[in-house]
């Protein structure tokens, strides 16, 4: 996470935090994906910054139900509001979240000028998620989710998606 992104998170709920992940994504945690900006317990109520991973994103509906139920569950309320500036980027995932993503068979973002490059299909840099290699090509700029695209692998011939750097 880059310091001006690092969240205001109350240590004693980062436990019941990793516990929620991204319906997308399940192997992330809203930690990993570093959509919760902040949390913060007052009495028995749980105050909760998400911001989305971009607007509109029809996974935000479920992560705050997702987060509402993990606190209940521990006898605690929660207030959830939506705050979008700043606007989530993908260099908010952590490094454990792009491994997992990786382990997962998801390529982690690439920096933004090389996400271009790959996008635009004027380089090979997205990493096959099964065997490694970069001799990778674009299929579609669109995955499984509008924040993937779908690449295929040249020599072990595997699809993958490639999650798309978003700043």
């Amino acid at each position: 996470m880059t310091a001006t992104s690092a969240p205001n998170i109350d240590t004693n709920l980062l436990a019941i935090l990793e516990t929620v992940s991204d319906p997308e994504i399940p192997v992330l945690t809203v930690v990993d994906l570093g959509v919760i900006r902040s949390a913060v317990q007052k009495e028995e109520t749980v105050f909760i910054e998400l911001t989305p991973t971009y607007s509109g994103c029809p996974a935000m509906d479920v992560i705050s139900d997702d987060l509402t139920a993990a606190f209940k569950a521990q006898g605690l309320e929660t207030k959830i509001e939506l705050i979008l500036d700043p606007a989530w980027n993908t260099d908010w995932i952590s490094e454990k979240g792009r491994d997992q993503m990786q382990a997962y068979g998801i390529a982690p973002p690439l920096d933004e000028t090389s996400d271009k490059q790959v996008l635009l299909g004027n380089a090979r840099m997205v990493g096959c998620t099964n065997c490694g290699s970069t001799n990778t090509q674009l299929v579609s700029q669109f995955g499984s989710t509008a924040c993937k695209a779908l690449f295929k692998c040249e020599d072990c011939l595997e699809p993958f998606d490639y999650f798309k750097c978003l700043r």
